[in-house]
């Protein structure tokens, strides 16, 4: 029995080590381009849950009618509460990091 707890105890502690390795890497990761297609419809539903559609063009018309824009420099985001939220506005600092990145 104690050679398992031995055991237990040296693969913790590696693992542990192995995280404190892996968190800076996934925090300095480079942001990526988001890919949005053409023809395609992106949705947020009621309940918060996001849907892609394939679109035609028969009905564009109809589809533009209550469309907006979406300007430049905007932030789309997840919030705590799991709400989506966007924000117009710098969201990077002088060198090109993200503002509000990991603060490790």
């Amino acid at each position: 029995m104690a050679f398992s707890i031995k055991t237990f105890a040296l693969a913790s502690a590696a693992l542990v080590t192995l995280g404190a390795f892996a968190v800076p890497v996934f925090a300095q990761a480079p942001a990526t381009p988001w890919e949005l297609k053409p023809d395609t419809g992106y949705a947020y539903d009621k309940d918060g849950k996001t849907f892609s559609y394939k679109m035609g063009t028969s009905n564009a018309g109809e589809l533009l009618k209550g469309a907006k824009k979406v300007p430049k420099g905007t932030l789309f985001f997840i919030g705590h509460n799991g709400q989506l939220y966007m924000r117009s506005g710098p969201y990077l600092e002088g060198d090109g990091k993200f503002k509000f990145g990991s603060d490790q």
